[in-house]
């Protein structure tokens, strides 16, 4: 049978003038795009029109709407949202045989062809409108989300527990459907590894998105009439001003979640839409890791095991935020901790207990700043300590003016790599010759996602792309690489899990 363009379907079965078309293909000619997407926007070309036309043209079904019969409860089980709404498809059913989806590109056929490999079955499907599909993702999605918050509330005991700390200020044993609301999604993001919870008002709508290994995905879209009610919830967990809505404001609680205690970081941020709300978790059960785990090569490794052994110096960590720096300055901690040394710590929060270690946890309320606590800790006739973060030129000159008089300090700063914190610290007024005479060693670091070991498959990679990234003469020909499809585990990104990538700048 032959093949018809969709141009020529466009013109000939649905009335699409043949200059509009022609226009279409000359801005596709200047930018690669999608034909129905430029008609769309430039054309005036309705969505419906261009659905039936790729229905027609590719000989599929065309959905005017999707059904809701309940066939698809597996499937959304295992698709995230983020997935869907990305990939433009949505889960119709599934048996023994075959997976039935509608999608309102059939031509894109990487979610096809992902979806197929994942559920090991053939792939059927239908073409419907974009409104459709997020009407029935939307729809779908809220009423599956119902039902999880339904199963994690009130929970007595097992995995599923959520319990505030007994100086909370709301018994969590109400019912509210909010507090269920609130606790279904700390339990969520718990179990999905998050790091952070952002809330953010629309005009209509509600967004609730996860940070998962540094990037973010949209879980949840309640009602906006729910908006207040569960910034109000949050403010009373972590004693905040529930009448104050002008200002920003911070605070902190503790949940108990499967037995594990989660420390919860607030921010409030009043914008024009409503109160903007970002809780970070901190699981102060987890274990920390050793200088070995972090991925340190071994040569890498045992030059950073040299810096930190030193008598005194200052050995700084840069990278963004949420680069893993406490992490492994904690690391360092833990291999030096022993009972002949003294050592305190000045952070801003206190992330971690570690045992035989002092620990001063920063507060600007009462004047204890960074700068503050570490010329209070010199009294203390440390061996070893460490600054959560040097942020201002006080600090700075305490921090080098400690080493220069005999103890080793570690610290961290926002810089993008190793050689930039020397800048920085001159920024800070730090005469050359103290810098250097006092830092021992600057290592920069960064926190790369890892192939999801559930979904990967091995592949040969195209030589063109790894000449213009400069990698062709380190990966030969025959080698096989790894990559995730994606699957329920990791949102059906292909990822799941980080890294850590060093560079170490050592001072000579």
């Amino acid at each position: 049978m032959e093949w018809l363009r969709l141009g020529t379907i466009l013109q000939d079965e649905f009335g699409v003038p043949a200059e509009t078309i022609e226009s279409a293909v000359a801005i596709q000619q200047q930018r690669p795009e999608r034909l129905g997407r430029i008609l769309c926007r430039e054309g005036g070309l309705p969505e419906e029109t261009l659905a039936r036309a790729l229905a027609r043209q590719q000989r599929l079904p065309f959905l005017e709407t999707i059904p809701d019969d309940g066939d698809n409860e597996e499937l959304l089980h295992a698709l995230p949202i983020s997935y869907v709404r990305e990939n433009l498809v949505y889960p119709l059913a599934m048996d023994d045989d075959r997976i039935s989806l509608a999608v309102v590109d059939p031509g894109n056929s990487d979610p096809l062809n992902d979806l197929a490999t994942l559920f090991r079955r053939p792939i059927d499907i239908s073409v419907t409108t974009p409104e459709q599909l997020r009407h029935a993702i939307n729809l779908s999605y809220e009423k599956h989300s119902e039902k999880a918050d339904q199963v994690m509330v009130d929970i007595n005991s097992g995995e599923d527990e959520v319990r505030l700390e007994p100086n909370d200020l709301i018994d969590a044993s109400d019912e509210a459907p909010i507090i269920r609301f609130v606790n279904s999604l700390l339990t969520q993001a718990y179990k999905q590894r998050a790091s952070d919870i952002h809330i953010e008002p629309a005009e209509t709508e509600l967004f609730v998105r996860y940070r998962i290994d540094g990037i973010l995905h949209e879980m949840l879209r309640p009602p906006i009439k729910a908006h207040a009610a569960i910034v109000s919830r949050i403010k009373i967990m972590a004693h905040l001003d529930i009448a104050e809505k002008r200002l920003p404001q911070d605070g902190r609680f503790d949940v108990r979640i499967a037995g594990r205690t989660i420390d919860v970081r607030v921010s409030v941020l009043p914008t024009d839409l409503g109160e903007r709300v970002v809780l970070r978790l901190l699981d102060r059960s987890d274990t920390l890791l050793s200088l070995e785990q972090l991925g340190l090569d071994a040569q890498l490794l045992h030059r950073v095991e040299a810096m930190i052994g030193k008598s005194h110096g200052v050995f700084l960590v840069t990278g963004p935020t949420g680069s893993g720096k406490t992490t492994t300055l904690y690391a360092a901690l833990m291999r030096l901790n022993d009972r002949e040394k003294n050592i305190i710590t000045v952070e801003d929060p206190v992330e971690y207990r570690l045992p035989g270690v002092g620990q001063i946890q920063v507060n600007p309320r009462i004047d204890l700043t960074f700068a503050n606590g570490l010329r209070s800790t010199l009294r203390q006739d440390p061996d070893i300590i460490m600054v959560g973060e040097i942020r201002d030129r006080e600090t700075a000159e305490i921090a080098v003016q400690s080493a220069l008089t005999g103890h080793m300090v570690f610290s961290t700063l926002h810089t993008n790599d190793a050689a930039s914190a020397l800048t920085r610290l001159l920024d800070m007024e730090i005469e050359p010759f103290l810098a250097a005479s006092s830092i021992v060693g600057i290592l920069a670091q960064r926190l790369v996602r890892k192939v999801c070991p559930q979904c990967s498959e091995s592949y040969r990679p195209d030589r063109e792309p790894l000449v213009e990234a400069g990698l062709a003469d380190l990966i030969p020909e025959a080698a096989e690489l790894k990559r995730g499809i994606g699957c329920s585990a990791c949102h059906g990104s292909g990822y799941r899990g980080r890294i850590g990538i060093f560079e170490l700048l050592t001072m000579t």
